[in-house]
């Protein structure tokens, strides 16, 4: 059994879709990120770095005690590889397309997308910089992706990890009004992923109406436990 400490976010999102197709047994656990659940010392232990997702394998590979596995690119390789390369191509060639293409998403299209939402829709207004310096970034990366996904079906050629990790990255445009529109090859391969049956069921569980709007409104706690002391305090000690 796998335990899943879970929010539904484009991240969280990653990991409950592999889940599903992979049909590997889990459980997820949710947490109150407004509520500061994943700033409490005890999930220190699951991820020392204290954001989500993370999962804690008890029967793990290789057997032995519980292992636990953070940040959400690491978690898509953990789980293809206990699941028997499940959606990681045998071909060596789509394989390194696999991973340039899941790196390339995780050090660059969910970040520059998630700063675009954060100042978007987070930051206190007036922050013409970041709104302009990150949409901008969000919407090159678009791009960059349209671009590929009109060279092949897919990231890697065929529907892999890499798929996975960015699908619902792109999902998220809508939160920060960013039209697909002008992307008519990630129109394609966003729905054609969307039809999927397990990715439906990965994204059933989905954020509070507030989290979903276009500036959700948060307390000075809720500011704290997401960006800032809160946040801040975590690390120490």
């Amino acid at each position: 059994m796998i335990d899943v400490h879970f929010v539904p976010t484009p991240n969280g999102h990653k990991v409950s879709i592999m889940l599903e197709e992979t049909g590997l047994p889990h459980r997820l656990i949710p947490y109150d990120m407004l509520g500061g659940d994943h700033l409490k010392p005890e999930f220190r232990k699951v991820n020392p770095n204290h954001r989500l997702p993370a999962i804690l394998d008890h029967d793990p590979i290789g057997g032995g005690a519980p292992f636990a596995v953070f940040e959400s690119g690491a978690i898509l390789l953990y789980l293809s590889e206990k699941a028997g390369g499940a959606f990681m191509p045998a071909d060596p060639r789509r394989r390194s397309l696999t991973q340039q293409w899941l790196m390339w998403q995780m050090a660059g299209f969910g970040p520059m997308h998630g700063q675009a939402h954060h100042f978007i829709r987070y930051a206190p207004e007036g922050q013409d910089y970041g709104v302009a310096r990150y949409s901008n970034e969000a919407k090159r990366l678009l791009a960059v992706l349209d671009r590929r996904l009109g060279e092949a079906e897919y990231l890697a050629e065929e529907y892999s990890v890499a798929d996975m990790a960015t699908w619902p990255w792109v999902r998220a445009t809508r939160a920060i009004a960013l039209s697909l529109d002008p992307y008519p090859n990630i129109v394609r391969w966003f729905a054609a992923v969307g039809e999927r049956p397990a990715v439906a069921r990965g994204t059933e569980v989905k954020n509070a109406p507030n989290l979903s709007s276009l500036r959700p409104k948060l307390t000075a706690e809720q500011w704290s436990n997401l960006f800032g002391e809160n946040m801040l305090k975590s690390s120490e000690g």
